[in-house]
């Protein structure tokens, strides 16, 4: 068992970077290809990679929005990309079904995460790809389909989510995640709008009971891989106690969990590059790469 909180620094600022902020920041474009895995024009991958032969270092990417496509999709993680390609890792960044477009919710949502990601495992190496060791990094509900991804194989063979050959995930990074949908139902309201986890699970019927067990990453553990939770101390959607929630559960079931909360920083300081925030992170990125 292995756990630790770290706080950077002194108290949050007072007012982090907000979203209308975000989204006025340039996002370069997806350099392709872009990869369908499902016939929904949502249903896809960007593939980023440095140039060479390979194979490269992969990171695979979910980005966040609370579960809904109306509020953010794969392109507000392209900063990101980019950066990560700089520093010679190739990047899976995934477009999936929000519980708010048709075929998302349950279980669409998490189908596409899954197949998104069993598409890597699959035609990975053949693009150049180290599949060997694959890092996934989400962000806020991102963080938390970016933990059950890498708690897929102790899902149910009951479930409609349960998959034979589940590609396996040897780190997660979850930044300003929301891993816990109970806690997320009952805490992230204000930000995420009180019926989205309901959707996103789906409700409890005689075959799936507890729409939880297959869905809520906290539900699957231990995971079993080393997982890094960062916080924006300032972060008014996911605070760090969405964190520390976590890692208590982690830890008590002998996951190598860690935290880290960086002052200073908001929600979305957590995925533009330059950042005190990505700057730790990208540190976390590649010392699991490196493991």
């Amino acid at each position: 068992m292995a756990a630790a909180m770290l706080v950077l620094g002194s108290a949050a600022v007072a007012k982090p970077m907000s979203y209308a902020a975000f989204q006025r920041l340039e996002q370069p474009p997806a350099p392709g290809p872009i990869i369908a895995y499902g016939a929904d024009p949502l249903q896809h991958v960007e593939l980023w990679k440095p140039a060479g032969k390979g194979p490269f270092p992969v990171v695979l990417m979910l980005h966040g929005g609370c579960w809904q496509t109306a509020v953010a999709k794969a392109d507000i993680m392209h900063m990101l990309a980019a950066d990560l390609v700089r520093h010679g890792i190739a990047v899976w960044n995934v477009e999936y079904r929000g519980v708010d477009v048709s075929g998302g919710g349950y279980p669409g949502t998490f189908g596409d995460v899954a197949h998104a990601a069993d598409l890597l495992g699959r035609d990975g190496p053949k693009l150049g790809l180290d599949t060997g060791h694959v890092v996934a990094i989400g962000h806020s509900a991102g963080g938390h389909l970016a933990l059950w991804l890498a708690g897929r194989p102790k899902i149910a063979r009951t479930s409609p989510l349960w998959s034979a050959h589940p590609l396996a995930i040897a780190g997660v990074l979850s930044q300003g995640g929301l891993p816990d949908l109970p806690l997320a139902k009952s805490d992230a309201t204000e930000a995420c709008g009180v019926d989205t986890v309901d959707k996103l699970v789906g409700p409890p019927t005689a075959a799936h009971p507890d729409p939880y067990a297959d869905t809520s990453a906290d539900r699957l553990l231990p995971i079993g891989v080393a997982q890094r939770l960062v916080n924006g101390a300032a972060d008014p959607i996911a605070p760090p106690r969405f964190a520390a929630a976590w890692i208590a559960k982690a830890a008590a079931a002998g996951d190598p969990v860690t935290s880290l909360v960086v002052p200073d920083q908001g929600h979305f300081e957590l995925i533009t590059p330059g950042t005190p925030a990505w700057t730790q992170e990208l540190g976390l990125i590649e010392a699991m790469l490196r493991r």
